[in-house]
């Protein structure tokens, strides 16, 4: 049996602090999940499970909280995950898993992240200390092999000799597409009148040459900014397709790896991998591909690792023009092959890496 992916929608993309940050992470949710269920022509009373992914929110379960806000009705539970930013990729993997298993017949899978309204974290002591703040919490036991994510990205240019030139290149490149590229219908639901992603900009090399140092090679320029944003695909199995009518999106299947924990970013090549091969397609029969660019070495680490070709990869530009909600931007990368699919036809593929040395990839067919 197949899945298949019959409606997928999401916000515009905002930095921290800019015009969602006053919305709750419901409030930022629940619209997109509507629209992408109106998109879908289905009854919300038929959805038989929200599977949501959110990183940084305040715990207890988002997927029944955004599931309510929307208007679904009492029966659907709502699962949330977490696995960082590989969860939004993973949320469609499970809905895949659920409706091919006849579990479910329709889920509404995503990933929902207000970066501007996360929680205060504190750390507790058992001396007796004051509680400490923290920004990230620990991915691996050993300190070690657990690094700043800017850091690790640092020395992944270091050893595979991506140069800072190279980096800022790739990320000049993000942005020119970006800010040429027209929104598919259907692909951004408006909300606090954004309609498409405000980030991108002309980015020129002067500008890059000036930006902050983070990390070595790492610079304000050639990695994403902190973001607030929402995605939603509606994942049917194929007796549900078939009775619905829809011209729909295949989803293949996928793979979720591992690879070292302090070398992260690399983690997606084994995903990659890993994805193709389950599925029977070659990286010959990809006609577009979607990769996170949460660093500009990694991007460029990512897709010549795989044997990818830069000019069908994130071709209306990637998350160094647009930002980095980080539980939302694997569905935000699905939401858009679905719809380069949809326009073009073809064979897709969607991948991201996240903290701890994890990775999610995803293949979609037309």
């Amino acid at each position: 049996m197949t899945a298949y992916i019959i409606a997928a929608c999401r916000s515009a993309v905002v930095p921290r602090g800019g015009a969602f940050s006053p919305l709750s992470l419901d409030a930022l949710g629940a619209p997109v999940l509507r629209a992408t269920l109106a998109q879908s022509a289905i009854d919300p009373a038929q959805v038989d499970e929200v599977i949501l992914s959110n990183a940084i929110g305040g715990g207890g379960n988002p997927a029944r909280l955004v599931s309510l806000a929307a208007g679904l009705p009492d029966h659907v539970a709502g699962l949330s995950i977490d696995r960082q930013c590989a969860g939004g990729l993973d949320a469609l993997l499970l809905a895949e898993a659920l409706v091919e298993s006849n579990a479910a017949q329709i889920v509404v899978a995503g990933g929902v992240e207000s970066y501007s309204r996360r929680p205060t974290r504190l750390r507790t002591f058992a001396d007796g200390r004051p509680a400490q703040a923290y920004d990230q919490p620990p991915f691996t036991p050993w300190p070690d092999r657990d690094p700043d994510m800017a850091e690790a990205a640092d020395r992944l240019s270091q050893t595979l000799g991506i140069t800072r030139t190279q980096q800022d290149n790739w990320a000049i490149h993000s942005h020119e597409k970006a800010l040429s590229a027209v929104p598919y219908r259907g692909e951004i639901h408006p909300i606090e009148r954004q309609e498409r992603d405000p980030f991108a900009r002309c980015l020129s090399p002067a500008l890059a040459a000036r930006a902050k140092v983070v990390s070595g090679t790492i610079t304000a320029a050639n990695m994403a900014v902190a973001a607030d944003g929402a995605a939603f695909c509606v994942v049917v199995s194929e007796q549900m397709y078939r009775r619905l009518g829809h011209k729909g999106i295949a989803l293949l299947g996928g793979a979720t790896r591992g690879h070292a924990p302090d070398m992260p970013a690399l983690a997606p090549v084994a995903a990659i991998e890993a994805a193709l091969t389950s599925t029977g397609v070659r990286t010959s029969d990809i006609t577009s591909a979607e990769i996170m660019e949460a660093f500009a070495v990694q991007a460029i680490a990512c897709v010549e690792g795989a044997g990818l070709n830069p000019e069908y990869t994130n071709m209306g530009g990637g998350a160094l023009a647009r930002g980095h909600p980080i539980g939302a931007s694997g569905t935000i990368n699905a939401v858009r092959l679905y719809h380069t699919l949809r326009a073009n036809g073809g064979t897709g593929i969607a991948a991201i890496a996240a903290a701890g040395g994890i990775a999610t990839a995803l293949i979609l067919s037309a």
